[in-house]
């Protein structure tokens, strides 16, 4: 790929610059394997960028040089790339939307190695379609997460009636995410998470004090936050990925946050397909959870 400086994808022409240059030097990884990564993972991983507005973490200089999280859209970004205004405290913002594999490519070719999508679409900016709680472990202790992960996919599932799925940061812990149905702002999902993880953490005091506390956050359901986008490569040694997972899999010591790879992960895709195809059938609203949720928190205080 080296010698290649246009790339042609779907009905675009790509300008391909500096292919060669090593992002993650520690495994010679180069922005051209960057670029070959995100077009074999562009089905799925559009699935979860489409529509909405994006953040982009570059990288110019490889994961460990400078960087930055650009939100607003370069001047010279080609015309055929989507661009959403969007509101900001002070005005407005112009932010990349990535509907497309080209759009894909072109933003790996500027070093972004993670896009970091809203929680919202463009249609419909105050209501999420997504809530998200991140399990921070203390340290490198991933078992906490594991155990933490499978006592809220419970209470999710078989006492609110959601369907969470669960995946891998590519860093140190694990996302639970729920598909909503855009009819909740953003202060009523936010509120649902913040007591959902007060109910777990009642029901759950500090199992190991030696251990130290994991940290559910539930602060990033919020408007105009983003979180990292199922199949985005992490800007870690040896380029982990933030992975989608089956349920079961969380029952295998063997993985970790960090277990897949831009360098593995194409490989999971093609030996075992995607986890979350077909996630869109998950989505809920949070209205009978929320009533269901005020009945658990009052049973459980008498």
């Amino acid at each position: 790929m080296s010698t290649r400086n246009r790339i042609r994808v779907g009905d675009r022409t790509v300008a391909i610059s500096n292919a060669d240059k090593e992002l993650f030097p520690d495994d010679g990884i180069t922005k051209a394997e960057l670029i070959d990564f995100y077009r074999t993972v562009s089905r799925p991983l559009l699935t979860h960028l489409r529509g909405r507005p994006l953040a982009m973490e570059r990288h110019p200089d490889g994961y460990g040089g400078r960087s930055f999280f650009h939100k607003d859209v370069p001047g010279y970004f080609p015309d055929w790339i989507h661009r959403q205004e969007v509101p900001k405290e002070d005005g407005t913002l112009t932010m990349v939307v990535c509907d497309d594999a080209a759009t894909l490519t072109y933003l790996a070719n500027q070093a972004c190695i993670t896009p970091h999508p809203w929680l919202s679409r463009i249609d419909s900016l105050d209501c999420p379609d997504r809530l998200v709680f991140d399990l921070d472990p203390p340290g490198d202790d991933f078992e906490i997460v594991r155990w933490t992960a499978k006592k809220l996919g419970h209470l999710l599932t078989e006492e609110l009636g959601l369907q969470p799925a669960v995946m891998t940061t590519g860093s140190r812990g694990l996302h639970l995410v729920l598909l909503l149905d855009r009819h909740t702002d953003f202060d009523t999902t936010r509120a649902f998470a913040r007591q959902v993880a007060d109910l777990l953490a009642d029901r759950h005091p500090r199992k190991n004090k030696r251990r130290g506390r994991l940290y559910l956050d539930t602060l990033r359901n919020a408007y105009a936050q983003t979180s990292v986008a199922p199949y985005a490569v992490r800007a870690r040694p040896h380029a982990p990925v933030a992975t989608p997972l089956e349920w079961g899999e969380l029952d295998n010591q063997g993985i970790g946050p960090q277990h897949w790879t831009l360098r593995n992960l194409p490989d999971r895709l093609s030996d075992h397909g995607d986890p979350w195809k077909g996630l869109s059938r998950c989505r809920r609203s949070l209205g009978p959870a929320r009533r269901r949720l005020e009945v658990l928190v009052r049973e459980d205080a008498s």
